[in-house]
């Protein structure tokens, strides 16, 4: 067995080279000392022994597994929660009182919020999952001078690995040996346009994405071959570094749930405190016995639990999450919906969100004008325009020369798929030139029939450009040639209109288009001798004719401009990240209607101290070259600074920065497994208006939870406020703790329900968002709840103390106060579905038909509990006769417009909402 003359060397790297401030900075120190820090040849690679023994020392090429709950502690835990235990509580109060009915009730909707969070929880723990995925499968490697195909999980570093066209990169390495080597490494640092890879060291502070000597795991060859070393492996990639990062994050609480575990601590604290003082005073000052006032405290605390309230907020939230599917926008977790209703800033990724992550032709530099290409993408959809004019490309000479040497020096395919649409096949920017040849309506395969291909000089990062020999059936042979501006127009002599080349002017025009962010390609042809039928590098002299040149870029999706300026009109700032260059992403900004004058590069955000990165995150709007450490960076700075974070991205360098923000919007179709297993939201449409979209339900979504708050607690409020009013004032109980059971129930699942599906309220995406800090109950919505609780305790008591005057029986005057606290809730329905716009509004009888079928359900139920015998014995009711319900709805007419004359008053006062 052959072994490497310094194979038994010592290997210096440290076991987790990104955990460690010692790391070597492989892309910045020279090929020599990289392979002798090593210890391996590029001519043999390592010996079997060797690899084995730094296999055991290193361990596998795979990410580290997870720590993880248990699943029955993470269905254990979903029951730690304030309102849970409120409902517990209750629970077991309705079981000692031998209601099962109710107890069922509530113990199942204990039940289903704790299965729908272990389920979503169960899918957020597949994000480490999505990254490991990310990793190569199998790795061709030069092991004792041959080649062999392996596992890619038993590469250790030191290994050769070879490279070519279309592989998936299986570790990080350290190039040796290139040949054309692009790499299209998007999904690692979010530029669209595959890099150039060269052997040379980079700069030891330059970012990821302008490593060009480095080869990073998880990215893709996008053409060309290379040796590469192997420089980390495993947890020590940058793959492993942000898979790393994903677990470390802590998913954080929404706001809604923070809102509600306050909301449910402070019921807690309140019935505890409410029943103790009654009980005390009931006992002690009234002289009440111990049974009776312990009855009145147990129908105290049944009266103040909401316990319809996780069954509203959940179906409300279900039905935000099917609105939202039907609209492109797949919900992960349940509460995500009211979330996005709340964000203040979507930090959104630049490539596949913003952009199609599709290269185009979008300038068209002749020698007499420059024209603007219309249409992004592939798709072959648009024109050419000259000062916002469409032109006659068809009879133009000039262009149509360009577009013929686009076509036909050219090695990409463009394929359309009814299900797909237009699908690339080959690099990007070949592609984009493609679409360009497709606008100026040229048949590929009818050009290429007129003028075969007869050879070719393949592009290399040596000379720069790309030529194709070509002829025309008649003896006529000629050259295109396509490249780097500054190599071609070194090769031309004059321009299409047959004027010397002014090379001043077309650097201008290259400057204008390079400052506005776009890649600048050069097109030119030249004549051959009749009968030439091969092409060597002596045939590419200074002769060529420039027939133009080409701005390219990865443009802004026109939805997006439309949703970026809503969002804003709707009071949410939205910032770029991306990992693209500064010029390109400066420019894209600009055209999203961004503040783009001050974009901050990554390094920049990585010098900052907390404080100015603090302040720099509110006033920047455009952040460029960031890696996911500054993307996770950016994330914590703007929640520092109190604001409600959402993040949106496609690739697994966003994956971190998705799980730490507020909410995480990932892309469907173009996106990462990890992007979207990090995510809250997936966008399936992979478009950026879909958000604003979203976050209008979002909107909508958090209005009915505050609407079926509204709803219930002056209910509640009511309930408990007739009990003490009664304990206090040393009359009897109005209604039993069983009748207030069956109120909450049975309004619970009617009226609240129908609140579920309300609309939205009129300018709901001219408001500006709500402050993170904001409490759930607001001030206007306190002194609503309070208002109408009182309104619910003066009607109720005046019902039963008017039927015990006029000489009814303790059961009917129980059932009358029962009867009238429906009723109220029913007027106060119509009230409710609009916070202060008054009631006939012109979509009171269409805006809502769910309100009017539950009102006519919550009827039939309240005919059947007043009237049927087995109702009665149940819960001690009584029939009532006309007059009885001429009273009950006369007082319910005085409270409806009450109510409304407060609404008038906060509508005076410019209240929009509560």
């Amino acid at each position: 067995m052959r072994n490497s003359p310094v194979a038994e060397a010592k290997i210096v790297i440290p076991a987790h080279p990104l955990a460690s401030d010692e790391s070597p900075a492989w892309h910045a120190q020279p090929l020599d000392e990289v392979l002798h820090t090593l210890s391996v040849m590029t001519s043999t690679g390592l010996s079997c022994e060797e690899a084995a023994r730094r296999l055991e020392q290193y361990g596998r090429n795979s990410l580290p597994a997870s720590k993880r709950r248990g699943p029955w502690l993470r269905l254990a835990l979903q029951f730690h929660n304030p309102l849970i235990y409120v409902l517990l509580v209750a629970g077991a109060i309705t079981f000692g009182l031998k209601d099962y009915v109710d107890t069922v009730v509530i113990v199942g909707v204990v039940l289903i919020n704790a299965v729908i969070g272990f389920i979503q929880e169960g899918k957020a723990e597949k994000a480490l999952e999505a990254v490991s995925a990310m990793l190569a499968s199998h790795a061709t490697v030069l092991r004792e001078g041959e080649r062999h195909e392996i596992d890619a999980t038993l590469l250790v570093p030191g290994d050769i690995v070879l490279l070519e066209s279309g592989v998936r990169v299986p570790a990080d390495l350290r190039l040796v040996r290139v040949k054309n080597l692009r790499v299209n490494e998007a999904a690692l640092t979010g530029e669209s346009v595959p890099v150039d890879k060269v052997t040379e060291p980079a700069d030891e502070d330059a970012s990821i994405g302008d490593r060009t000597c480095m080869a990073y795991a998880g990215t893709v060859v996008s053409f060309g071959q290379a040796h590469g070393v192997v420089v980390g492996t495993g947890a020590a990639t940058e793959m492993g570094h942000i898979g790393q990062l994903v677990g470390e994050v802590r998913t954080l609480v929404t706001p809604l749930t923070r809102r509600l575990d306050q909301f449910a601590r402070q019921i807690t604290l309140f019935i505890l405190a409410a029943g103790l003082i009654t009980f005390l005073y009931g006992h002690f000052v009234r002289q009440m016995p111990v049974l009776d006032i312990f009855l009145a405290v147990v129908g105290l605390a049944v009266a103040a639990i909401p316990e319809g309230l996780p069954a509203v907020v959940t179906i409300v939230l279900a039905i935000g999450t099917r609105v939202m599917a039907r609209n492109n926008a797949v919900i992960r977790r349940l509460p995500a919906v009211e979330t996005l209703g709340s964000v203040t800033v979507i930090c959104s990724d630049k490539t596949g969100t913003l952009t199609r992550n599709e290269m185009t032709a979008v300038r068209v530099m002749l020698p007499s004008l420059t024209l603007e290409v219309s249409g992004t993408g592939y798709a072959p959809e648009g024109g050419f325009h000259r000062d916002g004019v469409a032109v006659d490309f068809v009879q133009d000479d000039l262009l149509q020369g360009l577009a013929r040497c686009a076509l036909l020096c050219n090695d990409a395919q463009l394929k359309h798929d009814e299900a797909t649409g237009w699908q690339l096949v080959g690099d990007p920017t070949e592609g984009a030139l493609l679409t360009l040849a497709h606008k100026a309506r040229l048949d590929p395969l009818e050009t290429a029939a007129a003028m075969p291909r007869i050879d070719e000089i393949p592009f290399e990062s040596e000379h720069r450009f790309m030529a194709t020999l070509h002829h025309d059936h008649a003896g006529h042979a000629f050259v295109l040639l396509k490249g780097a501006p500054e190599r071609v127009l070194d090769l031309c002599v004059q321009d299409a209109t047959g004027q010397p080349l002014d090379r001043s002017a077309w650097e201008a025009s290259m400057e204008a288009a390079a400052g506005a962010g776009q890649r600048v390609l050069a097109l030119a042809r030249c004549e051959m001798p009749a009968g030439t039928t091969a092409l060597s590098m002596t045939d590419i002299t200074r002769r060529f004719t420039l027939l133009g040149l080409t701005g390219l870029i990865d443009p802004p999706r026109e939805e997006a401009i439309a949703a970026v300026a809503e969002c804003q009109r709707a009071g949410l700032r939205v910032k770029m990240i991306t990992g693209d260059h500064v010029v390109t992403a400066a420019a894209i900004g600009r055209q999203l209607g961004l503040r783009a004058d001050r974009a901050l590069t990554g390094e920049a955000v990585q010098t900052m101290d907390a404080v100015a990165l603090g302040r720099a995150s509110l006033e920047t709007d455009v952040f460029a070259r960031a890696s996911p450490e500054h993307k996770l960076r950016l994330v914590a700075a703007l929640q520092a600074q109190g604001e409600l974070v959402a993040m949106t991205g496609d690739g697994v360098n966003d994956a971190p920065a998705l799980k730490a923000a507020d909410i995480g919007v990932a892309m469907g179709q173009k996106g990462t497994d990890a992007a979207r297993e990090a995510a809250d939201l997936v966008l399936t449409d992979d478009n950026f208006a879909t958000i604003a979209r979203a976050v209008r339900e979002g909107r909508v979504v958090f209005d009915n939870i505050k609407k079926s708050l509204l709803f219930m607690l002056p209910t509640n409020s009511g309930e408990a406020g007739v009990i003490l009013l009664a304990v206090f004032a040393g009359l009897a109980l109005p209604v039993t703790a069983g009748q207030i059971l069956w109120v909450n129930t049975v309004t619970a699942v009617t009226l609240s329900l129908a609140l579920a599906f309300e609309p939205a309220e009129p300018g709901v995406m001219r408001r500006p968002p709500r402050r993170p800090s904001e409490p759930l109950i607001t001030r206007v919505l306190a002194f609503r709840i309070a208002y109408v609780s009182l309104l619910m305790i003066g009607v109720t008591f005046a019902v039963f103390e008017w039927e015990l005057m006029r000489g009814s029986s303790i059961e009917v005057a129980r059932t009358a106060a029962v009867n009238m606290l429906v009723v109220g809730e029913f007027v106060y329905l119509f009230n409710v579905r609009h916070f202060t716009a008054h009631a006939f509004t012109r979509d009171i009888f269409t805006g809502n038909p769910v309100a009017f079928w539950m009102s006519a359900l919550l009827i039939g139920f309240q005919l059947l509990f007043t009237y049927a015998p087995p109702m009665q014995q149940l819960f001690q009711t009584a029939a009532l006769d006309a007059v009885s319900w001429l009273v009950i709805l006369a007082l319910g007419l005085g409270k409806f417009l009450a109510v409304e004359a407060e609404k008038a008053v906060l509508r005076r006062l410019n209240v929009q909402s509560m």
